[in-house]
């Protein structure tokens, strides 16, 4: 599959460069016949697939444009992304997403079947996954409860693994730039795949940041680093990913005005609630008290952790996902969060501070003193309000060995 997608990306290539009425053509020309595409579909073979692109049909819409389920006549259930005429991203990001998605293979990355140039119209192909998104599961009230700890826990650390592979283990770094609860599709078993590459930044050779006229991505998410100046690193990643999981805690967005001011920005409310010792008071209540609380507290601080203001203090995904692994690790104390250039919606435009990173500490919910925990492992699953015990031992890993940018 592989190699025949490989033999396609010349002629991919060839088709986003600039080929407008005769794209349909050229496709068919270079990818040979239906019975060995390549990368290649047919208008017609996905508009029966989709029953011509019904409404029934219609997973949901992003933007890049609307999404459809279908089925080929292998049987093979799909989903295509098709760009639409108004859509805020267009060629470019539509190259993008396929040149990075032919290079990278990880289970908790969405995998890319093929795709479709017929004139004017474009279109991606992925595999199905039937259970959606990750904000479908978080903020629609109709279905409360339905995502346990366990699938919490299960999403996080995958989420983490495929950064860490985007970042350091694919074979060039990549930085997704738009992280999100809509951008995390969850398969049968709610295993986590990142999606939406169109926004996606390649490093060349050993390179850790750069900066960057257009601002691309969704406020409430962006680092403010990258908001506000520009700063694009895998630091970028990593500060969205530390408001995802304080989402899949908390079960709330990341910012919701109908809870008024002082709640209403959610990366905020969180440090201050850690800072009075109250954090665990943000554990979504749709879990009925049936959670891992020592895991539901290292969520939290790994959380503010990821969203410091000061770039070069948050841990890369390799400490992440060995914070979120290890039975016993110092968590540090996690410093003031960015906040600035952190409000509005999806936005594409043009257009820090770093420090040393703290030495290794115990972690408290105060957010002065260190408290002591039990190993989360050790209580093997839910726990009630006072399941906090006096020790907690973990294996000290320095995080003053932060590189900026890594």
């Amino acid at each position: 599959m592989v190699r025949r997608l490989l033999c396609g990306f010349a002629a991919l290539l060839k088709i986003c460069g600039g080929q407008t009425g005769s794209g349909g053509e050229d496709s068919t020309e270079d990818s040979g016949d239906s019975r060995d595409r390549g990368i290649f579909f047919d208008l017609q073979e996905l508009e029966i697939a989709t029953d011509f692109f019904s409404e029934k049909n219609r997973l949901g819409t992003g933007g890049f444009g609307p999404v459809y389920k279908g089925s080929v006549l292998s049987g093979e259930e799909i989903a295509v992304k098709k760009l639409s005429a108004d859509s805020r991203q267009g060629s470019r990001e539509f190259a993008n997403e396929v040149k990075l998605l032919l290079r990278i293979q990880h289970k908790n990355l969405v995998s890319l079947l093929g795709c479709c140039f017929h004139g004017p119209e474009k279109m991606l192909v992925y595999e199905y996954l039937p259970n959606r998104s990750l904000d479908y599961f978080l903020f629609d009230k109709i279905k409360p409860g339905s995502l346990d700890w366990s699938h919490r826990w299960q999403i996080i650390i995958g989420v983490a693994r495929g950064l860490l592979y985007l970042h350091e283990e694919a074979p060039i770094r990549i930085i997704h730039r738009d992280i999100k609860a809509s951008n995390i599709l969850l398969d049968n078993d709610l295993n986590p795949k990142i999606s939406d590459f169109g926004l996606a930044r390649l490093f060349l050779g050993d390179g850790t940041h750069t900066n960057t006229f257009k601002i691309s991505g969704t406020y409430g998410y962006m680092a403010p680093e990258y908001a506000l100046h520009g700063l694009l690193s895998v630091k970028s990643d990593v500060f969205s990913y530390g408001v995802l999981v304080l989402e899949i805690v908390s079960g709330r967005k990341n910012h919701n005005p109908c809870l008024g001011s002082e709640m209403a920005d959610l990366l905020s409310y969180a440090w201050k609630m850690y800072q009075e010792g109250k954090i665990m008071e943000l554990v979504d209540p749709s879990l009925a008290g049936v959670y891992n609380r020592d895991e539901a507290a290292t969520c939290f601080i790994i959380g503010l952790l990821c969203c410091q203001q000061i770039t070069s203090n948050r841990p890369d995904m390799n400490m992440v996902h060995q914070m979120l692994s290890s039975d016993s690790f110092d968590l540090p104390k996690p410093g003031r969060p960015g906040l600035q250039g952190r409000r509005g919606g999806s936005y594409t435009g043009k257009s820090t501070g770093t420090g040393k990173g703290t030495g290794s500490k115990s972690f408290g919910l105060t957010g002065s003193e260190p408290n002591s925990f039990k190993s989360r492992r050790s209580n093997g699953g839910a726990s009630g309000p006072n399941s906090l015990v006096e020790e907690y031992s973990r294996t000290s890993i320095s995080m003053s060995s932060f590189a900026e940018g890594r």
